[in-house]
């Protein structure tokens, strides 16, 4: 009966112990969930109240694109790939459409927070630096998911416009890994930047170009060697010919060097997000 007390205290101390690093101090084993959770939905709320503006009005601005483009160029039964033209745009589209939001998402996240004097609400809850990094990317797929369905659901009711999906893992993979891609990309600008006029550069100088240049409107095959091989050096054209793959069977280059190229460059891309959040550079004061 006496040693039962000296027991139960061993036990408690055991407990603080390995709950407590320091006095005072909790720690969190494993991931906190919780957290991760937390600000998940806290991003997704941010651009889900706005989103006539981040959801549907990129939809309607990606169905003009094909609009204009299949009146311009899409007549007398052209074809691309073996394909008429307007289903030979479209999934390019829907994917350029996915990527550049999933960069407007991150790219305002710890922005606005460091210029509303905010970003203490990132950098104070119990989340680790990968924790942190993977809420905000899988807030900004979350966005490029939404975008790239009411563009395919637009898509697919517009006349002569078939969109039916032949390898759903292409699809699934490559819209994946182009929305990561340009999801650490815009966390990185966000990092960097200092107020929206950097952002805005990056976007209107880097993001729209590469983009545009990607493929999405022809077929590099008709291109000069040496525009072919600029092409070949455009991250977004391995993205948007993977897509492309998944709806028609037909891409512009191997599908596995696609797959390749963009898992190297998002493991890259995480690996330099992750060392400048852990630094805090030009977060931290």
């Amino acid at each position: 009966m006496l040693d039962q007390p000296k027991n139960n205290n061993s036990d408690q101390s055991e407990f603080i112990a390995q709950t407590y690093a320091e006095p005072g101090v909790a720690v969190i084993r494993g991931v906190n969930w919780g957290g991760f959770l937390a600000l998940y939905w806290k991003e997704v709320r941010r651009f889900f109240k706005v989103q006539l503006q981040t959801v549907w009005a990129p939809s309607i601005t990606t169905l003009l694109f094909l609009v204009i483009f299949t009146v311009a160029l899409g007549r007398g039964d052209r074809t691309v790939l073996g394909v008429p033209f307007a289903d030979f745009i479209a999934p390019g589209l829907i994917c350029m459409g996915m990527i550049q939001n999933a960069f407007a998402n991150s790219s305002f996240a710890l922005l606005v927070g460091k210029i509303q004097g905010t970003i203490v609400d990132y950098l104070m809850p119990p989340l680790s630096v990968g924790e942190l990094l993977a809420g905000l990317v899988a807030a900004s797929i979350t966005r490029a998911a939404l975008v790239g369905f009411a563009v395919w659901l637009a898509m697919a009711l517009w006349p002569g416009v078939n969109v039916s999906v032949n390898h759903w893992w292409a699809v699934l993979w490559f819209g994946f890994m182009g929305s990561v891609m340009l999801a650490l990309l815009g966390v990185l600008t966000s990092i960097w930047a200092e107020k929206f006029d950097h952002a805005a550069a990056v976007t209107n100088f880097i993001v729209a170009p590469a983009a545009l240049l990607s493929g999405t409107f022809y077929s590099i095959d008709r291109l000069a060697p040496t525009f072919q091989a600029v092409s070949h050096a455009n991250p977004f054209f391995y993205a948007i010919s993977g897509f492309r793959y998944g709806f028609l069977g037909e891409a512009d280059s191997p599908v596995m060097v696609g797959s390749v190229v963009l898992l190297g460059i998002n493991v890259g891309l995480t690996a330099l997000c992750y060392i400048l959040l852990k630094k805090g550079w030009k977060i931290k004061s």
